[in-house]
């Protein structure tokens, strides 16, 4: 769930993961990482071929080479560790029932550190989000951007003066708004003023004989999600719309496309441009409409921060949406949906997949589902991940530190160790992510009190981080 200041109202994996038959030791990297890479070079000096003809010398014998000693594998922690860890990780489950479940990884090895029922479905909540930002940034690119765009129908006469509409069309962008919002609570984002700015430097339009239309058909016109039936959600703090001005804000008109037209057009009138017709809605037609400007949204990974970190619902739905415009059906949630669903299928992971954020109670996926994605998310897992990974740990909320972890877990061997992804409903709980980047887990718990959940979950992460940091 977002937390919000008041002024709210407020490249494709081309690897696969091993099967979902339990976690397995990583196989180790098996190309570059996330970090730049040297030059291969040699692996050694190698014998001549020597000439060829009677009276080519005999090749010499090559020196036998050393057979390389193998590395140790990782050592798998002591018995009685492990007997002390399952003691604190089941007297820490006990209270919560049989509707909650557990998992937890030594990634160096593989070896299972607790498992309680990990490979039953439960609901994600906001852990969702991992699902969806990693297919955002595996589709996208972690330097990929959502467009919003001003094309026109009519004619730019001498002077500066343009007769005819001009159509204000989105793309999806959840940061495009005013100045002021953007920089209070993103501090970062795409702005109208920026926009405006950009039209007349690249135009010289002065005045528009005209309207400002709105276009948000990117998408479809479904302000929320499936929680809601698709009607506007208050949890989402904003309406969802391809052309979403101030998350969705919709005016005295209630049309969030208008009222992004409207704000537009004011824009440009603050830059000393005259507009003479109305802001409205309406629809560009692509075929003869003439394009003048674009403006892109922040990087992937900047939306991917914004949306992780709070726990940004609004945020997850619009890029939710944004995948299935750019690489689905069209720009709905369902088709959204089945984008994540199906990049997942290729990591062989098939979670029930129903919106961006976790909010729908129609959600589904398992502790071993979870972890065995922040496995193949990890050094030594899929090399063709390690950068979504090292992408999305850097986006996640971290212990005691930001986001939705800011106030949890102080002063313990957590505290600035691990990084993880939230949930919350009104009777789930979860918690999913990575401790010291040596151990992955996922504690999934529904029909519980919310409070007692998350302190069996901050005893269980603190167990993990004691493995390999002392205690505060």
């Amino acid at each position: 769930m977002l937390a919000l200041t008041a002024c709210l109202a407020t490249i494709p994996a081309v690897a696969v993961a091993a099967g979902t038959g339990g976690a397995t030791a990583p196989t180790g990297p098996s190309g570059s990482g996330g970090g730049a890479t040297g030059h291969t070079g040699t692996t050694g000096a190698t014998s001549p071929t020597g000439k060829t003809g009677p009276t080519a010398k005999p090749v010499p014998t090559p020196t036998p080479r050393p057979i390389p000693t193998p590395k140790p594998k990782p050592v798998e922690l002591p018995a009685a560790v492990m007997t002390h860890l399952h003691s604190v990780m089941a007297k820490a489950m006990k209270p919560l029932g049989s509707d909650s479940s557990a998992y937890a990884i030594d990634l160096d090895n593989g070896q299972v550190l607790y498992d309680d029922n990990a490979a039953v479905p439960r609901n994600p909540a906001s852990v969702e989000k991992l699902y969806t930002l990693t297919t955002a940034l595996a589709k996208f690119g972690l330097n990929g951007t959502l467009q919003t765009s001003i094309y026109a129908e009519g004619k730019l006469e001498s002077g500066g003066l343009f007769v005819g509409n001009l159509y204000l069309r989105g793309g999806g962008d959840p940061t495009f708004g005013d100045l002021a919002f953007d920089k209070h609570n993103y501090g970062t984002g795409t702005t109208v003023t920026a926009l405006a700015r950009l039209l007349v430097e690249k135009t010289g339009i002065r005045k528009v004989k005209g309207s400002i239309i709105g276009d948000e058909s990117y998408f479809d016109s479904r302000r929320g999600g499936p929680a809601t039936n698709y009607a506007v959600d208050p949890n989402l703090v904003g309406q969802l719309s391809a052309l979403a001005f101030d998350r969705g804000e919709g005016g005295s008109t209630g049309s969030p496309a208008a009222y992004a037209a409207f704000q537009l057009a004011g824009a440009l009138r603050h830059d000393g441009v005259v507009v003479t017709g109305r802001s409205q809605a309406g629809m560009t037609d692509l075929f003869t409409a003439k394009l003048l400007v674009t403006i892109d949204s922040p990087p992937m990974s900047t939306l991917v921060r914004l949306t992780a970190v709070p726990s940004d619902d609004f945020f997850a739905e619009m890029l939710l949406k944004a995948l299935g415009a750019r690489f689905g059906a069209g720009g709905t949630t369902a088709d959204g949906a089945a984008v994540v669903a199906s990049y997942l299928a290729t990591l062989h992971l098939h979670p029930t997949i129903v919106d961006g954020s976790g909010l729908s109670r129609g959600d589904h996926t398992s502790p071993l589902d979870v972890v065995t994605l922040l496995r193949d998310l990890s050094p030594g897992g899929v090399s063709s991940l390690e950068t979504i990974g090292a992408t999305l740990s850097q986006s996640l909320p971290i212990v005691s530190e930001t986001g939705t972890l800011e106030y949890r877990m102080h002063a313990t061997a957590a505290s600035g160790h691990c990084d993880a992804k939230t949930g919350t409903l009104s009777n789930v709980s979860d918690l999913a992510g990575w401790c010291n980047q040596t151990y992955a887990f996922a504690f999934l718990m529904d029909d519980v009190n919310v409070w007692t959940a998350q302190s069996a979950q901050d005893a269980m992460t603190i167990a993990l981080a004691k493995l390999s940091v002392p205690a505060v």
